[in-house]
């Protein structure tokens, strides 16, 4: 995968603010995703504080039947103090690593964490949205900014996610009875069309298949180094 843009490592956290707020107005909230989006790629990462390491993985299925196309990892040291808020700049850099190994450039890139539901409006899928020129959603497990109403107990239920009055996400419930999820835009999407494809691709469990493939090769990669 051809990955064009640089991106910048800060050495502190002011400047790593500096970059989110320099990088936000390059999102793209309109709908410019395929049509039909056949492949998916979904990020995570998993972590050992104690030794500093990260393991950054990326998944790519197919949305028909999620057959897995391609996955790879990569295993780094941590080179950003965590900070909340700034999450990206922890994560970022071994996971483009991970997508630079692809040999297909996937329709969608689907991150487990938030997008525009960021204090600053620029969560980690807006960052690799922004950076890889790729469509993007953040789907987060646990709200991380804003207010809400709590949806339906039903699949597909949902209610907006506020922020100072803006909405910057959907709560979102993938599965009857079972806690709903944060989807927000990263890049290149809209919200509606961002909530149908985490439905689309969470058709048994809580979370999208592509983020529970990436979760485990990323914890797998993690095992297997230390």
């Amino acid at each position: 995968m051809d990955i064009v843009t640089a991106h910048d490592r800060p050495s502190t956290p002011g400047q790593a603010i500096e970059i989110q707020e320099t990088l936000c107005g390059l999102v793209d909230l309109e709908d410019r995703c395929p049509q039909e989006i056949v492949t998916v790629t979904g990020l995570d990462v998993a972590y050992d504080e104690g030794s500093g390491l990260i393991a950054a993985a990326a998944v790519t299925l197919e949305t028909s039947g999620f057959r897995v196309v391609e996955k790879r990892s990569v295993v780094s040291r941590v080179s950003f103090p965590y900070e909340p808020g700034l999450f990206a700049f922890r994560e970022l850099p071994p996971l483009l690593d991970a997508l630079r190994a692809l040999d297909h450039v996937p329709d969608l890139l689907v991150c487990d964490g938030h997008g525009l539901a960021h204090p600053r409006r620029f969560g980690l899928a807006c960052h690799v949205g922004v950076v890889t020129g790729l469509p993007s959603i953040g789907v987060g497990k646990t709200r991380f900014v804003g207010e809400h109403d709590e949806p339906g107990g039903t699949r597909g239920s949902r209610a907006p996610l506020l922020d100072g009055g803006e909405v910057v996400g959907a709560v979102l419930r993938t599965q009857d009875d079972v806690k709903p999820v944060y989807v927000s835009v990263g890049h290149k999407i809209s919200l509606e069309n961002a909530c149908r494809q985490v439905l689309r691709l969470a058709p048994s469990f809580r979370q999208p298949e592509t983020t529970r493939h990436a979760d485990r090769l990323a914890r797998d990669t993690l095992k297997e180094a230390l």
